[in-house]
């Protein structure tokens, strides 16, 4: 392997890695600090992209502005979602959590189909993001996907601000560590709640709306980040956002690199890394970063 495939392998894994922290960090959210085990957090991430899809006509080039919208409509479907369905969940045994939300992978499923049909659809990047950059000789990289890791990196810190440097961080770190104590100081613990469960459902969406361009819109596209999302929070440890990002960048050079050295063995090697990693610490890596 030549330096420049080495470089567009890198750049492959960290892009790839970055897309699995926006879903994985509004997972971990709702897990560690809700207590509530979401299936049907992978079709965030669907709904995302076609609502990428849906949007791009009415932007045309504005992809800025698209993200915006959909972050919006996202957060609003994430908090009328929590109101309607997801309050009953708390205190609730994981079996009746794991069956209704499994329900609604099949209502967002069916309401896909209905919506959009079960073809494969496709978005084309901006003309401001097409093209690509030199890495020498006849290799380069697309602008978008620079594009789309570097939106990654900023929301990333964002999202790192506001959970450590914010009152609601502050909130948000105290309903995870005890919520009736949160409660007792006048926490509003139901609000906090349907933020937190709008900010997941706005992360994946996202994630979904920057994937769109640069891979397919296909029927259960959901399900498959669902499971290696959940690799990454059991890696990075329930409710951690910095545990997270360094599980979600591990499981990118994993998988990536995996593909091209060990072909045969690559779908086994991220759930290879979550087995030592368990071993060696089992709490995930939380408390080591």
């Amino acid at each position: 392997m030549d330096l420049s495939t080495f470089l567009v392998q890198c750049l492959n894994a960290v892009q790839y890695g970055l897309l699995l922290f926006l879903v994985a960090s509004g997972l971990t959210l709702i897990f560690g600090i809700m207590g509530v085990i979401n299936l049907a957090h992978g079709s965030f991430y669907m709904i995302g992209a076609y609502m990428a899809f849906a949007l791009a006509p009415m932007f045309g080039g504005q992809l800025l502005l698209q993200l915006v919208a959909g972050v919006i409509l996202a957060a609003l479907l994430g908090y009328v979602l929590e109101w309607l369905f997801f309050s009953y969940l708390y205190g609730r045994d994981h079996l009746q959590q794991v069956l209704m939300t499994y329900a609604l992978i099949l209502v967002f499923e069916e309401v896909r189909s209905i919506l959009f049909g079960n073809d494969v659809h496709g978005i084309t990047a901006p003309p401001w993001l097409s093209g690509g950059v030199s890495l020498g000789g006849l290799m380069s990289y697309p602008v978008y996907n620079l594009f789309a890791s570097g939106a990654c990196i900023v929301v990333a810190i964002l999202l790192y601000f506001v959970v450590n440097r914010t009152r609601l961080g502050m909130m948000i770190r105290a309903g995870a560590s005890n919520r009736d104590m949160a409660r007792g100081l006048g926490i509003n613990i139901r609000l906090l709640y349907r933020i937190v469960f709008a900010a997941g459902v706005a992360l994946a969406a996202l994630a979904g709306m920057i994937a769109a361009p640069s891979a397919s819109i296909y029927p259960g596209m959901g399900g498959q980040i669902l499971i290696i999302c959940f690799v990454v929070v059991v890696i990075g440890g329930i409710g951690s956002i910095s545990g997270a990002l360094i599980a979600a960048l591990l499981v990118g050079f994993v998988d990536t690199f995996g593909k091209v050295f060990f072909q045969q063995y690559s779908g086994i090697s991220i759930y290879l890394l979550m087995a030592l990693i368990l071993v060696w610490r089992p709490e995930g890596l939380r408390k080591a970063y």
